[in-house]
């Protein structure tokens, strides 16, 4: 589904205009597409809430205000500087006005009465708005109060049908105007409206687990990563804890791809401008890639992208029909620019380990390839405890390389594959980038939050442009069919969704210390010390706390780190050779033999058990 975004201007005494920017949000933050009525309500609020923000604040140049996925938000060049305490009064304001049961009545304009309006009102960022309305387009307004607002709707009838006990305003924002960096920096308020306050506490409870969850929090209560402004922004520092559970995934990750039949390659960090030039990148990426280095006297650039190497390593050799399919591999670290204001912990960043990989193939060969990815992806998946998955499949868009007949094929094997699988999906017509179309999974996590993480994309582009080619079996030079694949994205965000979906009580197979041994008196540190050499020894991670802090104490610490096992030792253990378990659960088991406690922990961490 594609979004349109509503851009809402109001006016104090009547004066008003609106419009609409057609084209995708931005943010990526979608409308609520099954309910009607929410959307509604949450852009009526929306315009409740830039009323009584030019009510408090005069002089107020508001600049856009959508609803958007469980709430609504609003952008103002404000005259003063807004602060979350400030919210409580702006929503006080907010349920007067909800409390005057004022209608929201719709009328058309022409353009050059709402143009007028706009330049009396000093509405500067409207007038630019209003040059994006097609010509032939209506411009409508929207009325409530003693406002007037230039808007395509939908809005409830009456405010009276907006609850005032079923909002809140949640944050204060920086958002540039039309999200360009030289811009001027804009004051973004976020709501949220829900149809009864019993909704709207549900939803307020799974903030707060949310919060909870914020991977960013528990990247630093777990010691996991670290960035730093400073040194520059964007960029990720593994801790040891962190580095453990990456050395972790990225070890199954190799050995799923060799038992799936990968190769895997390493590629150099950077490349010359002739290679980007020969990939498009230049001409079509320039703008997300880093300026270049002169390395005697020729441009280098540091990668965005993974797959020109691989080519590169392809046409080393004259292939053959009979050497396909190549599926390579790689854990290749790239860079690209993201502006500043979208960088976010571990989900946006400007270097990262791309999880990438490229098939190579016959046409003929192409349809089993993309099932085999396609199964590959989703058990994948469940091994890192995630099974609620949903594909979208993006067909052929207007503007595009490669015959009708080559994306009606990869299409059809695309859409094969995914009901092969049974599983459920969209299709998002004409969504496929311009070199092939695409399939894209999305993950539900925990709180039931959908991320976009593997992407299997065909590509018609890079085999013509470096001109790659096979020797079939009739003697001819024929030109293999590129499909991209990555399948858990990037290291770095797969990471940051990990940490939220399991709260950073991982399984134990991916915890940075998968047992903590704990003496109750110093009398037992030689045999705590015994215990633990046991454990490295086979290969458990382990901590011992030998310190003079009291035994509860050394359990709180550990159970704030979320370690899966913490092993009691005392006189009683120690004369038996065993341990008593406390989970991070809180629950206790007393004197196990220490062989048996190895042996659970070992079937548990070989088997990828999730609990």
């Amino acid at each position: 589904m594609k979004e349109t975004a509503d851009y809402c201007l109001l006016f104090p005494n009547g004066v008003s205009g609106a419009g609409q920017l057609v084209g995708p949000v931005s943010n990526g933050e979608k409308f609520m597409a099954d309910d009607e009525k929410l959307k509604k309500i949450r852009h009526s609020m929306a315009h409740v809430m830039a009323e009584a923000v030019v009510q408090k604040y005069p002089g107020t140049k508001v600049a856009i205000g959508p609803a958007i996925d469980n709430g609504f938000y609003y952008d103002f060049d404000l005259p003063e500087t807004v602060t979350l305490d400030d919210l409580e009064d702006i929503t006080l304001r907010m349920k007067e006005i909800i409390k005057g049961n004022y209608p929201f009545q719709k009328r058309l304009v022409s353009r050059e009465e709402a143009e007028k309006l706009f330049s009396d009102a000093g509405q500067e960022y409207k007038i630019e708005l209003l040059k994006a309305i097609p010509e032939d387009e209506d411009v409508s307004l929207y009325s409530q109060d003693t406002f007037t607002d230039l808007c395509r709707g939908p809005h409830v009838e009456n405010t009276k049908e907006l609850n005032a006990e079923s909002f809140k305003l949640l944050s204060i924002a920086g958002a540039y105007w039309r999200g360009k960096e030289t811009n001027p920096m804009l004051t973004r308020i976020y709501g949220t409206a829900w149809s009864n306050p019993k909704e709207l506490r549900l939803y307020l409870k799974k903030l707060e687990e949310i919060e909870k969850r914020d991977h960013r929090k528990l990247g630093k209560e777990l010691d996991l990563y670290s960035t730093h402004e400073e040194a520059g922004p964007g960029l990720i520092y593994w801790h040891p804890n962190g580095s453990r559970i990456r050395l972790a995934i990225e070890d199954y990750w190799r050995k799923e791809h060799y038992k799936n039949g990968y190769e895997l390659l390493y590629t150099p960090h950077i490349g010359r401008s002739w290679l980007w030039q020969t990939s498009g990148h230049l001409g079509f990426y320039n703008e997300s890639m880093y300026s270049p280095m002169d390395v005697d006297d020729n441009d280098y650039y540091i990668k965005p992208m993974n797959c020109p190497f691989h080519i590169m390593i392809y046409k080393t050799d004259i292939r053959s029909y009979r050497e396909l399919p190549l599926r390579w591999a790689e854990l290749g670290t790239v860079y690209r620019y993201e502006k500043s204001g979208a960088l976010h912990g571990l989900l946006r960043v400007r270097g990262f380990t791309q999880d990438d990989a490229h098939i190579i193939c016959t046409p003929d060969q192409v349809e089993d390839e993309i099932l085999e990815v396609l199964k590959f992806s989703l058990n994948m998946w469940k091994a890192f405890g995630f099974s609620d998955i949903k594909a979208y499949l993006s067909t052929r868009p207007e503007k595009c390389v490669g015959e009708p007949e080559r994306w009606k094929q990869a299409t059809a094997s695309l859409q094969k594959a995914i009901e092969a699988e049974g599983l459920e999906f969209d299709i998002d017509e004409g969504g496929g980038a311009f070199y092939g179309p695409k399939i894209d999974l999305k993950i539900k996590d925990a709180l039931g939050r959908e991320w976009q993480m593997t992407t299997i994309q065909f590509d018609f582009n890079l085999p013509d442009r470096f001109d790659m080619t096979f020797v079939d079996s009739d003697g001819k030079e024929k030109r293999p069919y590129m499909v991209h694949r990555a399948l858990l994205g990037s290291i770095e965000r797969f990471f940051g969704v990990l940490i939220e979906h399991y709260g950073g009580a991982f399984p134990v197979w991916l915890s940075p210390v998968q047992a903590a041994v704990i003496p109750v008196a110093a009398a037992f540190n030689e045999y705590a010390n015994e215990v633990s050499a046991a454990l490295k020894e086979k290969g458990i991670r382990v901590s011992v706390d030998l310190g003079d802090n009291r035994m509860n104490a050394k359990i709180r610490n550990f159970q704030k780190k979320k370690v899966p096992y913490m092993l009691i030792l005392g006189e009683k253990e120690q004369e038996s050779e065993a341990v008593s378990l406390r989970l991070r659960t809180g629950k206790q088991t007393n004197m196990i033999p220490l062989q048996d406690f190895i042996k659970m922990v070992q079937e548990k961490i070989n088997s990828k058990e999730l609990i």
